[in-house]
């Protein structure tokens, strides 16, 4: 927030801190497909930086959304969204071997992003009307629990097991936050480490592909080994300083595969060297920072849930795709929000943003009137 005779109250009355750092990540992303597409606004940055104005003016707009609006439209819109992703089962546009996307013919509709956010929202207001002695009894983890393996089983089977795993930890991190007991915790994490030999047989021969090359990338160096050697080529050849903006071998030369998207952080390292990838990565821990002081400060029960969740959904959105590309997880398909080339990711980002903002303002409003 920032105060000034000259500027609007409206505007003043704005997060500039988070902006800046928004904005930082924004021209950090624009430059970096500039660069990708070999000096050239088209076909990547120009585009993206009229897809993020668009979802900025989005994110400032929910920012404006009263509290009692959001928990009074929050359940209808998660069963919207629910029932797109049953339809998205049934008459599903099919792209790259997965199956989506609605096809309204002038967009492809990805339901599976809104769950992000929604999933996050309707627990916080699931855990705001449940009274807090029933918290740590049963009923206050089965209605949560089917609230979330819903939407992950139907995102799961499309298959997008990044975005399954995107909304599964929104959920689990406001169960956490909304103080349901630990051991709730430990017994799940230790069933699915007694289910992994399952699950791993249950997978598609791609995903089971990309477990095999994430704990031995060398085996197949060459085949499904490409992606993730290049990438971690990129990101060491660019040293301490980078090889200088607009020199990027790896990427200009076509070795490093989705080098706009998925791998836009190998384009940026090995051209900018460590400390640019720090500079970034700072940049986004300051957001996810911010957001949770939001939680931290929040005066209603709703605010203080979904701001965590929110949050996490951010820090988890940038720090799978890093640990992606460094080659310390298996390839996902997770983007990094805000930096690579597409409209779905910059949308979730900025829907979260836009409620942690309205979020803000409301804690700031009550503090001063108190």
């Amino acid at each position: 927030m920032i105060s000034s005779a000259i500027i609007p109250q409206p505007l003043a009355r704005l997060p500039w801190r988070l902006i800046w750092l928004v904005a930082l990540i924004c021209s950090i992303g624009i430059i970096t497909l500039f660069s990708a597409a070999g000096g050239s606004w088209s076909p990547w940055a120009l585009k993206q930086g009229l897809i993020i104005l668009a979802f900025f003016g989005l994110a400032i707009g929910v920012s404006t959304i009263p509290e009692n609006w959001i928990k009074q439209m929050i359940f209808p819109a998660y069963v919207a969204i629910l029932i797109m992703l049953i339809v998205v089962e049934m008459v599903g546009f099919v792209g790259k071997g997965a199956q989506r996307w609605i096809d309204l013919g002038f967009i492809r509709l990805q339901p599976s992003e809104f769950m992000k956010p929604a999933v996050v929202l309707v627990l916080a207001r699931f855990y705001d009307l449940l009274p807090v002695s029933d918290v740590r009894r049963w009923r206050g983890l089965w209605p949560a629990a089917l609230l979330v393996l819903v939407p992950w089983a139907l995102i799961l089977v499309q298959p997008d097991l990044g975005t399954a795993t995107m909304v599964l930890v929104g959920g689990v991190t406001v169960m956490f936050v909304a103080g349901l007991p630990m051991w709730y915790f430990i017994s799940a994490g230790a069933a699915l480490a007694a289910a992994l030999p399952v699950v791993y047989a249950l997978m598609h021969d791609y995903q089971r592909r990309r477990v095999l090359i994430f704990l031995e990338p060398e085996a197949d160096p060459l085949g499904a080994g490409y992606h993730i050697s290049q990438s971690k080529i990129a990101i060491g050849s660019g040293g301490i300083w980078g090889k200088g903006y607009l020199n990027g071998s790896q990427s200009h030369l076509d070795y490093l595969p989705e080098g706009h998207t998925d791998f836009v952080f190998a384009t940026f390292v090995e051209e900018w060297g460590l400390i640019g990838g720090i500079l970034l990565i700072v940049a986004f821990a300051m957001v996810v920072r911010w957001g949770m002081n939001v939680s931290r400060k929040s005066r209603s029960r709703f605010n203080q849930l979904a701001a965590a969740g929110l949050s996490t959904t951010i820090f988890f959105y940038f720090t799978v795709n890093l640990m992606m590309v460094m080659g310390m997880a298996p390839v996902v398909g997770i983007p990094l929000p805000l930096v690579s080339y597409g409209g779905s990711a910059v949308m979730t980002v900025m829907i979260c943003l836009g409620l942690l903002m309205g979020m803000e303002r409301q804690a700031r409003t009550r503090s001063t009137l108190a």
